[in-house]
This record gives C-alpha cells, sequence and structure tokens, in this order.
C-alpha cells in the first residue's frame, strides 16, 4: 500500500465517515484486494467511489509515466557505457571469477534491452494505431480484440433477396451458411504453410490502458452514476464510456421498432453482413433489390463519434442524442471505445457472463472492477448461468438443424457431420426425457405429468446422452458458430416452402412435428398470441440450446437439473438447469482482475457473502478487505420500531399459517390506521407478496377499513408494469404536496409496495415522500420451492455449520433480511431527512434476527411489547420534529 494516501478532490466538504470510505477504497486498490465495501444510502456512497477510485487510478497512471521514463534513462545510461566497465567490475569483486561476472552484467543488460524495446515497440503501435484512427477509410476500425463479433458480421446469413435473386447471388450466401468449421490443428496447419499474415493486422488490436469497470443493476443507477462523474472534479480529465445492449443503444428507427431484443439484434447483425459482404466481379447482370445497410454504421461516422464519446462524460440517453447528432451508431462506437476509455460504466449482467464479456470486447486482466448494488450478487450470478427450455423449442431446433444438415451434406466436411449428427443425438434425447419420441404420436405416449430434479450426471444417463463430449460440441459451436449459419438459413426459407429435395426428410420427422404441436398450447387472454408465439420458437433455439448444452458442462456437485413435465406447473414441458454454486464463475473474474471492490448500502450478513461467494471461489482471507460506515443523519432523525401486538392487543406474528386469517388482517389495517393518524405525508407500506397484498386489500375493501384509511391519506398501488412506476410515483408526490399546502382532511398518501417488487430498490422516499416505511410480515421465500431446497441442501454439504444453525436456514433468513434491509432503506436519502420504521412483526425481536439489520438502524431500534409504547414513541418523534421545523 502507499505510504501516504493523498488528498481527495471531493467537490464539497466531506463527511468523516466519506473520508474514511476514500481512504480504504484507495488501500485495497494498492493492494490489489477483494473490498466488501458497504456504505448506507444517502451518505454520498457513489461520489465516494468515484473520488477514491479515479484518484487511485491517476496515481497509477503517473507511476507508470514515472516508471518509463526511468527505465529509458537508465538503458541509455548501460548502452552508452564503456565496455571496459565489466572488467573493472571484475577486479572490484575478486571473489568472483570474470566469467560470471561478465554473464552476470550481460544477462542484466540484455533484460534491459528487451524492456526498451517493447517498451519502443509499444509507443510505435500507439503511432501507428493514431494514425488509421485519423485515416479517411479506416480500413482496420472493426478490427476488435474479441474476434468473436467479428467472425459474426462475417458468416451470419439472413438472406432477403427472394426467388428473383440470381444463382450468383444464392451460390454466395450458401457460402457464407455452409462455411467449414476449422478445428485447431486445422488452424494450426493453415498458419504454418500461410505465414503470418494477421501478424499485422493482430500489432493493430488497440491495447487497453488501465481501468476501472463500474457496474450496477439497473440503467437508471448506472445513469445516476454518470451524472454523479459529471458533477466530479474528473469530468473534464477521465475518459469515460457507458455501455448498453442494442434495445438501448439503436437509433435506426427501422429496426428500434421490432420490439424485442432477440429480433433487433438478429436485425442489426443482418445489416452489419450486408455492409462488409464482398462480391466477386462480374459482368454486369440484372440483380435483385439491393440487400438493407444500416446507415448508422460507417466507419468515418463511427470514429467521429468514438472520439466524441471519450472526449466528454455521456449517459445512454445523452449517447443516443450524441449518434443522432453525427450519425452514428452509438452501440458500435461505443464499443470502438474501450480500449482507450479509464471508466466504463455497464451493467454487471455483461462482466459477470465470459460469453458477454468476450463479445463486448471486455478485458479484465489487469483491471480494476467496481460491483455496485451488490446485495444481490450471488443471486445474480445463478440466475444469468441458469438456463430454461421448453419441448417445443428442442423440437424446433431438431427440425431446423435437421433440414440444415440434409440440404448441405453433400457440401459439409465429414467433421462437421459428425458433430451435427452427435446435436441432433442430444437434441433427440432431450426430447425423450420430456415424454416423447420422434415417429411415434404423442397421444400414444403414456407420459406422468410432475417434476423431477436430477444431478447433471443423473439427468445425462436419463437422456442417455453421457457418451457425448460436451466439450468439444461446446468448442464446435464457439468455431463453427452454427446458431447463427441456422437462424440464416431458416430466414432465408422462411415463408417460401421448405428447399428443395426436403419431403422425404418432413417425413422422417412427422412425428417430431406432431409432438410440437401437442407441446405448444395455444396462448389466451393476455399472453401472447398465436403470431407471436411462433415468431418466438422461430427466432433462434439454437442459441437457447447451446447455452443449456454448456451448462452441462459445470461440474455435477455445482448444478441441479429440474425436469417439469407437461402439466406439472402448468404451462409446457421444460428442462431448466439450475446453478448452486455462482462462486465458480465469479472466481474467473476474481482471478483476473487486479481488485474487486463490492458495493453496497446494505451488505450484511457478511460473513455468509464471504462464505458462498469469496471462500467457495478461492479468495484467501488475507485478500479480503472490509469497510462499513454508519449514517451521516444525526440518531435522532431516524425512529426503527419492532411492533409486537396491535391496538387490540392480537399479537403480530404473521406466519404462513395465521396471516391469512381475518382477525390478523383487520388488526393490520387498525395498525395502519394509526400511524396514519400521526405520521404527516407518505407512509409506505410493504407486503411480503403481491398475491398476499391482494388478499388483504379485498378484505379491507369489503370490511370497510379501506375506506378509513383513504379519509386520512389518498391511496396508491405499486403497478403492475414497469413503465407506470414513474406515473404513479408522480402522483404520489403530488397529492403529498397538495395536502401540505391545503392542510385539509387529507394528511398525505398511502402507497402499497411489495418486497423484492418494482418499488423496493432504486426508487428514493426521500423527505415528505417516505415519514413512515411499514413493513407487515416477514418476507420469507418459498421454502416449498425445489429449487430453493435444493440450493439449502447444497449448502448444507458444502459449506460450515455455524452458531448451532445450518447454512440452509441461514440463506432462508438472509433473504428475507437482505430483502427487508433494501425496502427499509428507502426513506432516509440525505443528512438532513427523517423517517421511522415500523417492523410489524414478533419474530424481528428475536436478537438473531435484529443483529441482521443494518449498523446504523439496528444501534437505534426500539422493541416495544405493547401497541401503546410504540405508539407513543412514535407520536412523541414527529411531534419533536414538528417544533423543530417551526423554529
Amino acid at each position: 500500500m502507499a505510504n501516504e494516501i493523498p488528498e481527495f478532490p471531493f467537490p464539497y466538504q466531506p463527511y468523516p465517515i466519506q473520508e474514511q470510505f476514500m481512504k480504504a477504497l484507495y488501500g485495497a486498490l494498492e493492494d490489489s484486494k477483494v473490498g466488501i465495501f458497504e456504505s448506507p444510502t444517502g451518505t454520498g456512497k457513489s461520489l465516494s467511489l468515484i473520488c477514491g477510485a479515479l484518484t487511485w487510478l491517476k496515481d497509477f497512471e503517473e507511476r507508470k509515466r514515472q516508471e518509463t521514463a526511468d527505465l529509458l534513462q537508465e538503458g541509455e545510461a548501460v548502452l552508452s557505457a564503456p565496455t571496459t566497465s565489466s572488467s573493472a567490475s571484475s577486479q572490484n569483486s575478486s571473489a568472483d571469477p570474470d566469467w560470471i561476472t561478465d554473464f552476470v552484467q550481460k544477462k542484466s543488460e540484455r533484460e534491459l534491452v528487451s524492456k526498451i524495446k517493447d517498451e519502443i515497440k509499444r509507443k510505435k503501435r500507439e503511432e501507428r494505431l493514431e494514425m488509421i484512427r485519423h485515416n479517411a477509410q479506416l480500413k482496420y476500425a472493426f478490427k476488435r480484440k474479441s474476434s468473436e463479433e467479428d467472425e459474426t458480421l462475417k458468416l451470419l446469413q439472413l438472406s432477403k433477396g427472394g426467388e428473383e435473386e440470381e444463382a450468383l447471388g444464392d451460390a454466395e450466401e450458401e457460402e457464407l451458411i455452409v462455411a467449414e468449421y476449422e478445428s485447431d490443428e486445422d488452424s494450426k496447419t493453415k498458419s504454418k504453410f500461410c505465414g503470418g499474415a494477421d501478424d499485422e493486422d493482430d500489432d493493430l488490436v488497440e491495447e487497453h490502458v488501465t481501468k476501472i469497470y463500474y457496474c450496477s443493476r439497473t440503467h437508471s443507477q448506472l445513469a445516476q452514476f454518470v451524472h454523479e462523474v459529471q458533477k466530479s472534479a474528473f469530468c473534464q480529465d477521465v475518459r469515460v464510456v457507458t455501455l448498453g445492449s442494442r434495445q438501448n443503444l439503436c437509433i435506426n428507427e427501422d429496426v428500434r421498432r421490432l420490439g424485442s431484443i432477440q429480433r433487433i439484434n438478429d436485425r442489426c447483425m443482418e445489416m452489419q453482413k450486408n455492409r462488409h459482404e464482398k462480391r466477386p466481379k462480374r459482368a454486369k447482370r440484372k440483380r435483385g433489390p439491393a440487400k438493407a445497410v444500416c446507415p448508422f454504421a460507417g466507419a468515418t461516422a463511427l470514429q467521429t463519434l468514438r472520439d466524441e464519446v471519450l472526449g466528454a462524460v455521456s449517459d445512454i440517453e445523452q449517447l443516443v442524442t450524441l449518434g443522432r447528432k453525427t450519425h452514428a451508431c452509438p452501440y458500435y462506437a461505443t464499443r470502438l471505445a474501450v480500449p482507450s476509455s479509464q471508466l466504463v460504466v455497464l451493467p454487471y449482467q455483461m462482466v459477470l457472463h465470459a460469453a458477454t464479456r468476450r463479445a463486448s470486447g471486455i478485458q479484465l486482466k489487469g483491471q480494476i472492477l467496481i460491483i455496485d448494488e451488490a446485495h444481490n450478487l450471488s443471486d445474480t450470478l445463478s440466475c444469468i448461468h441458469s438456463v430454461e427450455l421448453t419441448g417445443a423449442q428442442f423440437c424446433r431446433a431438431f427440425s431446423q438443424l435437421r433440414q440444415y444438415s440434409e440440404r448441405y451434406k453433400s457440401r459439409l466436411k465429414a467433421k462437421n457431420l459428425m458433430y451435427i449428427r452427435q446435436i441432433l443425438f442430444v437434441l433427440e434425447g432431450l426430447v425423450q426425457v420430456l415424454g416423447g419420441k420422434v415417429g411415434q404420436n404423442p397421444q400414444s405416449q403414456t407420459t406422468q405429468p410432475g417434476t423431477q430434479l436430477l444431478t447433471i450426471n443423473d439427468f445425462l444417463f436419463k437422456a442417455q446422452i453421457d457418451n457425448i463430449n460436451l466439450f468439444k460440441l461446446q468448442r464446435y459451436f464457439e468455431k463453427s458458430m452454427i446458431c447463427r449459419k441456422l437462424c440464416g438459413f431458416v430466414e432465408k426459407y422462411a415463408g417460401s416452402g421448405t428447399p428443395g429435395g426436403l419431403n422425404k426428410e418432413n417425413r422422417r420427422t412427422e412425428g417430431l412435428s406432431r409432438y410440437l404441436q401437442a407441446l405448444q398450447k395455444v396462448p389466451t387472454g393476455d399472453q401472447q398470441g398465436p403470431a407471436e408465439a411462433e415468431h418466438v420458437l422461430a427466432a433462434s433455439p439454437m442459441m437457447q440450446v447451446e447455452g443449456f448444452l454448456m451448462a452441462l458442462t459445470n461440474s455435477n456437485k455445482d448444478g441441479r437439473v429440474v425436469v417439469h413435465r407437461q402439466g406439472a406447473h402448468g404451462g409446457e414441458s421444460s428442462v431448466k438447469f439450475l446453478l448452486l454454486n455462482p462462486a465458480v464463475h465469479f472466481a474467473q473474474v476474481l482471478t483476473e482482475c487486479r481488485a474487486v471492490i463490492i458495493a453496497g448500502g446494505t451488505m450484511q450478513p457478511v460473513s455468509d457473502f464471504k462464505q458462498e461467494l469469496l471462500f467457495s471461489a478461492g479468495v484467501a482471507q488475507e485478500r479480503i478487505t472490509e469497510f462499513s460506515c454508519g449514517h451521516v443523519i444525526p440518531p435522532g432523525n431516524i425512529l426503527p420500531l419492532v411492533m409486537s401486538s396491535g391496538p387490540s392487543g392480537q399479537e403480530l406474528e404473521f406466519t404462513f399459517q395465521n396471516r391469512d386469517t381475518p382477525r390478523m388482517m383487520d388488526e393490520t389495517g387498525r395498525v395502519l390506521f394509526n400511524l396514519c393518524t400521526v405520521v404527516p405525508g407518505g407512509v409506505v407500506c410493504f407486503f411480503p407478496s403481491y398475491e398476499y397484498s391482494r388478499r388483504t386489500l379485498a378484505h379491507w375493501d369489503s370490511s370497510g377499513a379501506l375506506a378509513r384509511l383513504a379519509a386520512k391519506k389518498k391511496i396508491f398501488q405499486e403497478p403492475k408494469k414497469a413503465n407506470q412506476v414513474e406515473q404513479v410515483l408522480g402522483e404520489f408526490s403530488r397529492c403529498i404536496q397538495r395536502c401540505a399546502a391545503d392542510g385539509g382532511a387529507l394528511t398525505g398518501a398511502l402507497l402499497f409496495s411489495v418486497v423484492g417488487g418494482k418499488m423496493s430498490e432504486g426508487i428514493n422516499f426521500s423527505d415528505d415522500l417516505g415519514r413512515c416505511v411499514v413493513m407487515v410480515g416477514m418476507p420469507y421465500p418459498n421454502i416449498k420451492s425445489p429449487e430453493l431446497q435444493e440450493k439449502m441442501a447444497y449448502l448444507d454439504k458444502h459449506l460450515p455449520h455455524a452458531a448451532g444453525r445450518s447454512p440452509g436456514q441461514a440463506l432462508i433468513e438472509n433473504l428475507c433480511m437482505r430483502a427487508v434491509n433494501q425496502s427499509i432503506g428507502r426513506a432516509i436519502r440525505h443528512r438532513g431527512d427523517y423517517s421511522s420504521i415500523v417492523l410489524c412483526d414478533r419474530r424481528y425481536s428475536r436478537p438473531a434476527t435484529v443483529a441482521k439489520l443494518p449498523e446504523w438502524i439496528r444501534s437505534r431500534t426500539q422493541v416495544h411489547a405493547s401497541f401503546g409504547t410504540a405508539f407513543a414513541a412514535l407520536r412523541k418523534f414527529f411531534v419533536e420534529k414538528k417544533k423543530q421545523q417551526a423554529v
């Protein structure tokens, strides 16, 4: 660690806890640590991260420049030294023979010369790249560090030509569809005899500078972070790029209106392929209509936008505006800007998934990674690497691949055909697991509906594909890009009948087609219509199949396969891979990065987090550092209460057995009514689930309790659709402002929300919007879920027991309390804010449960056995706040 930590250019006088945060962060980055940083929301966490991390990066780059200058100076001195130095030094060291002294000195000189040559080569490389950047043709503008996307652009086949296109065009397109797979041995042999033709191109791949990757959960959170960077002292000096999906960054309206991200991606890739497609020079002939290309993907325009992106700090919306202004695609321009950037802002799904990292040009080797809002990191890793497919998708993939192989079998090499047959064999086995059988009418099959949970090995045996080397299939998928070729093949012949010569094939797969029809149910109501469902099935099922097969290459102990047969859960038959050990995928990130900072407003309980995600990934205890700070608000600005009973003396314990009783619902209504009489402004009430919220509100509506509440505060409910959240929050805020101004019977508004819902994370209920947060019951997850039960069993088997509780039981409690902590932290947003927190359940008074609250809440929590004492404390709290405001 550096002996002296510098001053941080904070935009205003920092609080002591912010100074401590920045110093701890600087030290963790300097010492290459894995840091767990907890700073409550409202304490300036984002700005502390920015100032601490970018100060370190600035100092690191300065030290690197100084080391380079010293190295060159030392090299000049050594190379200009007289050759007699070796003999002189040998005279000074009589203990060693002359030949040993000469050898050691020459070796050190050779090493120094090698370093100097590397440095000179690097400088020449940078100068050459700079020259190419300003070349109007930009021959190498699309040369990417990750070759996968470039290969995709070349091999993707999405033909739109129609029947009138000439045979020459068809032949060229089929060459792209059929492009052969080469093994590593084939590639090495070709490289050996063809020479290093690509060596020059490899030198032109832009080297990544040392950078910080900052990732968070949602685009809105990333936008808030970028706005904090814009307010910081680093705004003019740091090169920042914000990454997003095509759905967020595309400015081509014809593509944007396609809606789904899959269709947008496919259309974009098709247009890029059309732009880069080369036709042989032939005599002019009558040709079909020109293929569409994107007008925003011109090389010169992209380079111009890239330079503008690096020149100013911009969020997603600003990038889109800038792209329209320069007539250039922000999606590709931002990826071109990644190597030269110093700060990359992106959703953490792009970092945590290895294939997405490669496709986005993200390199973690020796870099800094900051994961914000990381309280659900373990669950996020598990979700990203879990895959689910229906029987209909398996059948569609089987049919498409079979027709592809039949059409091109005379042109495919034997090795390609072998791998295709293996994939078909695997697909047939997966269909059989779900109760289907190729060539047999599904109506004559006797399959029992139900759910099975299998280990990976047991699933492979059950599907009878245990003799297939899935690792070689994975390599084939990656190298051949069969998914993209198959997508182009399907697009080419979709709607125009099947290719010639496939009638025999259709007869051979007739049984599979019938099974497909049996599996596929026609949606009704507000679900997708038949046309939409057909498009989803046709989109690219082989990509999902590839992901599922890759998931099966995990270790047998690290995952399970859940098999749902038709009728088991009211939908289609399906299989789902469930990742039990997220640490296996996080380990690569931890190994490659120089330092990883895991930050959040609430990281409790840290011990279980470290055990499940860090120790299991092989991180040593000495590499882990922890920092946790309190809140900036005065102690008297928060009142957390545990309410064990209601106004009528009814004990509040919302267990699954008694929470639905009318007596418990009535008592909850009386608690809320009393709270609304003394709490000014806004009250936010969280229920443990949507279903319980619906049942409780329906009961209150019939009993008249809801009308009594509406007489005190206007009622709002969390919307079902995410795009309605802003509208509801706006109306909620305006209502509170009107009530404060009018001074009538209504004292504010009451918002009913759900733990883990759209308003439990990322929403600020500051000041009058959230003077009281009420938590009804404890939001334990569904213990009967097969997936959760398997996760608990896995933890019980592989993690040590502590404090008399099994890791599985601890998981249930941790999931509950993390959700609670996220919800109750929505109200306090700045130093001058104040709020009360009411935990309505006797079980919150248990010492082990109170210990899982954030320290800044736990230290001020009051436990009340009776409603009277709790209500008196609450009334006193708001009376004092009213007096303080009047002064």
